[in-house]
């Protein structure tokens, strides 16, 4: 019999933490297939890579470690510099690349305090 005052099984933001890892898995999947198509055929490996980051990310945000938002700061930075790299400094041309990532990159950073709340639950 469950009691009201129990605490629950599962620590609060759990499910939207969880919605926040699949869908960065989602963006990330096709990066990385088509990515490693691109690569195959001679093109940019930026696609690749932030795919792969993606979905290290994605895995990182399913375990809540404070090291998907380390990671995600990592590939937004490469981001910029895949960018400025494509484009340099026509920013109407860098507004494509950059504002979706940017974008995700505010939204994981909201999710900062749900993360890391697993190793100091444990510790108590």
């Amino acid at each position: 019999m469950a009691y009201a005052s129990e605490p629950h099984s599962r620590p609060r933001g759990h499910w939207a933490t969880t919605i926040l890892a699949v869908v960065v898995a989602l963006l990330g999947l096709p990066l990385l297939g088509l990515g490693a198509w691109l690569i195959v055929l001679g093109g940019s490996w930026y696609y690749g890579l932030a795919g792969l980051g993606l979905i290290i990310v994605a895995v990182l945000l399913a375990q809540r470690s404070m090291a998907a938002i380390w990671l995600y700061l990592l590939v937004w930075l490469g981001t910029l510099g895949w960018a400025y790299w494509e484009v340099g400094t026509d920013w109407w041309a860098q507004v494509p690349r950059v504002v979706a990532p940017t974008v995700l990159f505010v939204i994981i950073l909201l999710f900062t305090p749900l993360l890391g709340r697993r190793t100091r639950e444990g510790a108590l």
